[in-house]
């Protein structure tokens, strides 16, 4: 049996979220699932499979001109990982409420299952700062 290092797995997962040219669609295996609880921005929470999360990654790159992470605690138990971050990121082009260059910013929490290595279940517990408009 392979012995994965999971927390390590799970902060390059971090950094290619955070990337422009990151790919964090490699981290997962096929038959992910990932919830992501009531927020501000997702009211009813949702649960995506990898051609969701595909998509929505594809959506968020076109929206966002940078993220960063900043990781706070983490800790890893056999194929668990919980982390706490804090996100922020800068809106790219007017989309719905947001202005250019509007940066959001989130703390959250992360729990992910791991097996063999890669990410088979995600529950995302994010707390999004207000976001009122940017004074013009």
């Amino acid at each position: 049996m392979e012995i994965h290092d999971n927390l390590a797995i799970a902060r390059r997962f971090i950094a290619a979220l955070a990337s422009p040219d990151g790919d964090p669609i490699a981290f997962y295996a096929d038959d992910v699932v990932q919830q992501e609880f009531p927020n501000r921005l997702v009211p009813n929470g949702a649960t995506r499979d990898l051609a969701a999360l595909r998509e929505g990654r594809r959506r968020g790159r076109g929206l966002m001109r940078n993220e960063e992470y900043d990781e706070h605690n983490a800790i890893a138990s056999d194929d668990l990982v919980m982390m706490e971050l804090t996100w922020r990121g800068t809106i790219a082009i007017d989309a719905g409420p947001f202005k250019a260059g509007q940066v959001l910013r989130a703390r959250f929490a992360i729990v992910l299952e791991f097996r063999d290595g890669r990410i088979v279940r995600q529950r995302n517990y994010d707390c999004f700062d207000a976001w009122d408009a940017p004074a013009s």
